[in-house]
């Protein structure tokens, strides 16, 4: 491919079109250029593999037919290592903005993603990606239907970032949110904590432990939903993405002004994440999560909230983990084995960088 200048007979530079090599590979800045080598790149890997009739139309951006009041939302990806157990960031994209909508209490409907895509970045990898995305769509029923595409230099971006965005309709009958929860209202926890942090950080650094550790990324929607659906009194869902359990409880507590407490041998933690976390010296509490959440809900449906996420797979180890009471606001109080209680705060710093 052309370096982008030409030197002419008179010693100046003069830029020229970057083509690429149709034989090559990789990603070449024409790729991001908007003529036929980026429609070239968008008919051969993401038409084929969201494959959604708004895609087909190449306008602007899609129309979508909705009724009621909406909820939306966007995040970005830049995870390393882009491919890990359990997931790769095309995964992770869609899962967690999909679960971002169920958390505000929507159903899921439909998808954007930019791609941030390095010059040299290999175009197989972007086909797994692509189809990761794909997939994880469909799991989750959602179309994802529209995009943009964008090419910068070698070594400027990590290979591949990606920002997805998400729009749902609000199927919740009153606004879920912290400043909803109550006292008396009782917490609960979806699943085991700390896969997700542990299986990046292992993926990263290389560690070999005994038992390997996968990411557990899902969409959660469908738990939601669900609770929704039975008439269960939800007032405040949160998905424990970074920062972990501890991080998310003590932002709830802050914006609703009230007090929680929570049982720590209540917390279900694998063993082999356990143990991962007690060799680096990592508090569980604070390690991060792509398909679990809690979910506050009135103390005389806890029983019955109990019973709906534990029909379902990814909710199956739902656990009551505390409650919301009477004290200081803000205060979230962690009951340990012994019942000596500390105070749990929000991670300072970057823990595990790079985990989404």
């Amino acid at each position: 491919m052309s370096d982008g200048s030409k030197k002419g007979r008179d010693g100046t530079f003069a830029l020229t079109c970057a083509v690429p090599d149709s034989g090559n590979d990789t990603i070449q800045l024409a790729h991001g250029g908007g003529g036929r080598a980026m429609a070239r790149l968008f008919d051969s890997i993401v038409r084929p593999a969201f494959d959604d009739p708004e895609l087909d139309r190449r306008h602007d951006g899609a129309v979508l037919p909705i009724e009621g009041a909406l909820a939306f939302t966007t995040d970005s990806y830049v995870v390393k290592p882009l491919f890990f157990p359990g997931g790769d960031i095309g995964t992770l994209a869609v899962n967690g903005t999909v679960n971002d909508l169920a958390m505000c209490g929507a159903k899921p409907l439909y998808l954007s993603v930019g791609f941030i895509l390095e010059e040299g970045f290999p175009l197989a990898s972007l086909r797994r990606i692509a189809c990761s995305m794909r997939d994880a769509a469909r799991a989750a029923h959602v179309r994802l239907v529209t995009g943009d595409t964008k090419v910068v230099d070698h070594g400027k971006a990590d290979g591949v970032f990606i920002n997805t965005s998400g729009v749902g309709q609000i199927v919740a009958p009153t606004p879920i949110g912290p400043n909803a929860i109550c006292s008396g209202d009782a917490i609960i926890l979806s699943g085991d904590i700390g896969r997700h942090g542990m299986a990046v950080m292992a993926a990263r650094e290389g560690f070999g432990f005994e038992t390997p550790i996968e990411s557990d990324c899902a969409p959660i929607a469908a738990p939601v939903l669900a609770l929704i659906e039975a008439g269960i009194g939800v007032h405040c869902l949160r998905d424990l993405t970074r920062g972990g359990l501890a991080s998310a409880l003590v932002e709830i507590a802050e914006t609703g002004r009230q007090a929680i407490t929570i049982d720590e041998t209540a917390v279900p933690v694998r063993p082999e994440v356990g143990a991962a976390c007690e060799l680096l010296g990592l508090d569980p509490l604070h390690v991060a999560n792509e398909g679990r959440f809690v979910a506050f809900v009135s103390r005389r449906d806890k029983d019955r909230a109990l019973e709906v996420l534990r029909r379902l797979d990814i909710t199956s180890g739902a656990v009551v983990l505390g409650e919301v009471h009477d004290g200081p606001p803000g205060q979230v109080s962690c009951r340990g084995p012994l019942g000596v209680d500390r105070v749990l705060d929000m991670l300072n710093g970057e823990q595990l960088p790079r985990i989404c």
